[in-house]
């Protein structure tokens, strides 16, 4: 299939999962995982429609960002953000989903450039305790949204989760309300935004909350 039908697809998993819920499909942004994914098959996605695009790697998306840099896209990073890449960042981005400690969150604050707009970022919360994973431990995440607020030329914008990997439905959804429960329970006046759910459990993410999905392999196939 062509990259236009695998979008119109992951839209009806979208627009179905949303129904069933009893939501409106258009609370549910689609964020287009495309790190190792070539400059053309982005193109392809945008003239489908796409416009939020997600990257890991730094240098990789510099080079495509200077490439398409004629196409209007809004940038998101998800990968882990390590300290010597934070200016990269704080200015070629206009989201970060991936910040986990107040040092990384300081960082992006004073390296952000002032006459660009506050860096929206969501903080990556450890929901399953993997040793593996970054993030914060959800008793954590009261005492980083404080302080984090406190910073300028960043905003708070909410929370992101990468769950255990798990086949299970009924699983991915018990995971993913102990995500939404968290949201909602420490949620401050900016936070708006529930990030979790990926190609192969966004179904159970929209169900349970998810405002935006990260979504890489249902759009542009397995990762090169």
């Amino acid at each position: 299939m062509t990259i236009a039908r695998h979008l119109t697809v992951v839209k009806q998993r979208i627009d179905i999962s949303a129904a069933q819920a009893g939501r409106n499909p258009g609370e549910v942004k689609l964020i287009a995982v495309s790190k190792t994914k070539s400059v053309d098959v982005m193109l392809d996605a945008w003239r489908a429609g796409q416009f939020h695009f997600a990257e890991s790697y730094v240098q990789e998306a510099l080079v495509k960002q200077k490439a398409l840099s004629h196409v209007p896209l809004c940038w998101h990073f998800v990968g882990p953000v390590q300290s010597n890449k934070t200016a990269a960042i704080a200015n070629h981005f206009s989201w970060v989903h991936s910040v986990d400690r107040l040092k990384i969150a300081r960082r992006l604050s004073e390296q952000r450039r002032p006459q660009l707009a506050p860096l929206n970022i969501c903080l990556q919360v450890n929901i399953s305790h993997e040793t593996s994973k970054h993030g914060v431990i959800p008793d954590h995440i009261p005492a980083l949204i404080e302080q984090v607020g406190q910073l300028s030329g960043v905003v708070l914008r909410g929370l992101m989760f990468i769950p255990k990997r798990t086949e299970s439905h009924s699983e991915q959804r018990y995971i993913f309300k102990q995500a939404n429960s968290l949201f909602n329970q420490y949620r401050s006046a900016s936070m708006d935004t529930l990030s979790m759910g990926m190609s192969s459990d966004l179904e159970a993410a929209i169900v349970e909350g998810a405002t935006m999905v990260r979504i890489g392999t249902a759009l542009f196939g397995p990762r090169e």
